[in-house]
């Protein structure tokens, strides 16, 4: 049995407290200086910082980075086709492999405090199974770090080009854990079609789902009903995520709790990036939704935006929702961690207001030590020294892979 001691850590802002680890598990929460310590124990100072769980990034492209390459000017067009293509001209001149770029990424995600991921990787006529082989060695590489879970992502849509569900559902065979899909009615323009498609794989192959939805308020509430009529025909339920869903956060509220309900029946969750025009988190409070956050791609051929840190995206989704409340920001940190478990089928969702989320005895024991006054003004300063457990083993500090942890 190995065992660690946190030593002087505030969980979630609160008393100092010493917090024994176990065989990946959280076993014990202690008055700090209380705690009994083993011999053979490892001991970590926390120090008076902060403990929280550690981030979960659920709607990431591992396979669309330039993180540590030279910053290019952007080339997209508007639209996702357009986008796509720029993509699809410019991703193998990189200066660095695919492969190295994925590892790059992720291992600067892990020393920043995220220990789950949930990305996607691009599988079409185009790039085949190369972008996926990527990720799925760089997830092996770090499997004593972080756990990695993998969407076959049809980011050219099913029907555009011949031979998009054949590498689909090939993805699946090769190790991807979940089925994507991607705007059944903007961008394939045969949403029966598609989400068949996307459905009929992911029962195969006895996977989840998640769909890309980028569509606009009424296409993407009638998107999104062809999507809850599968997900309630195959009985899916808890198995099935909607990322972004910009167009319904502007539905007409009656509309909008309409779906949630079956949301809340099914089990439907929801993946945001903290977009512009955020969706309504306090009314998916309000049903309980389980809502997970994610970093999306990260100064690739899309956009120029990203950093791997997820503290620096729980800061942007509360700005981008004008929070200001303690209490609001806190339940963006738990977004961003627990609830990304929740969409990953780890965790039930935190309520807004729950006291100290994630960190009770019985928890996993993957945690990030974050220096900050209280959990608001660790969002606010996003300092850089932070210690990152994994299932109670130290694998990051100070923003760099521990050399006990490197492969």
């Amino acid at each position: 049995m190995s065992t660690t001691v946190l030593t002087d850590v505030r969980p979630w802002g609160g008393p100092l407290a010493d917090v024994v680890l176990e065989d990946g598990l959280i076993s014990g929460i202690h008055p700090a200086g209380t705690a009994t310590v083993e011999p053979d124990a490892t001991t970590v100072a926390g120090r008076g910082r902060l403990l929280l769980p550690s981030f979960a990034d659920v709607h990431v492209h591992l396979d669309s980075t330039r993180i540590g390459l030279p910053f290019r000017p952007h080339t997209g067009v508007p639209g996702v086709w357009g986008m796509m293509l720029n993509d699809r001209e410019n991703w193998r001149r990189a200066e660095q492999s695919m492969q190295h770029r994925v590892a790059t990424t992720l291992e600067s995600a892990i020393a920043r405090g995220t220990t789950q991921v949930r990305t996607y990787a691009q599988v079409d006529v185009d790039a085949g199974m190369e972008r996926l082989d990527a990720v799925l060695a760089a997830r092996e590489a770090n499997l004593d770090r972080c756990e990695v879970e993998i969407i076959a992502f049809p980011q050219a849509g099913l029907l555009r080009e011949a031979g998009s569900i054949e590498a689909l559902d090939e993805a699946m065979g090769r190790g991807a854990d979940v089925v994507g899909g991607i705007d059944p009615c903007a961008l394939d323009r045969d949403p029966v079609r598609h989400l068949d498609a996307v459905f009929e794989i992911a029962e195969r192959h006895g996977a989840p789902v998640d769909i890309h939805l980028h569509e606009p308020d009424q296409l993407a509430k009638f998107s999104t009903e062809l999507i809850i009529e599968r997900t309630r025909a195959l009985d899916m339920r808890g198995r099935v995520t909607v990322s972004h869903g910009y167009g319904l956060a502007g539905l007409p509220e009656a509309e909008l709790r309409a779906l949630l309900e079956h949301f809340r029946e099914l089990g439907i969750s929801m993946a945001t990036v903290a977009p512009r025009s955020p969706l309504p988190t306090r009314l998916l409070d309000e049903y309980g939704i389980a809502l997970g956050l994610g970093q999306d791609g990260q100064r690739d051929y899309w956009s120029p935006y990203g950093n791997t840190d997820m503290l620096d995206r729980t800061w942007q989704l509360a700005f981008t929702n004008g929070f200001r409340r303690d209490d609001d920001i806190e339940h963006c940190v738990a977004i961003a961690t627990v609830g990304g478990r929740a969409v990953m089928g780890r965790a039930a969702m935190p309520a807004r207001g729950e006291a100290q989320p994630g960190l009770g005895v019985g928890d996993p024991a993957d945690l990030v030590v974050v220096a900050g006054e209280t959990v608001t003004a660790a969002v606010m300063d996003r300092l850089s020294d932070r210690t990152v457990l994994f299932r109670g083993t130290v694998v990051a500090d100070a923003l760099e892979l521990t050399e006990g942890s490197r492969v």
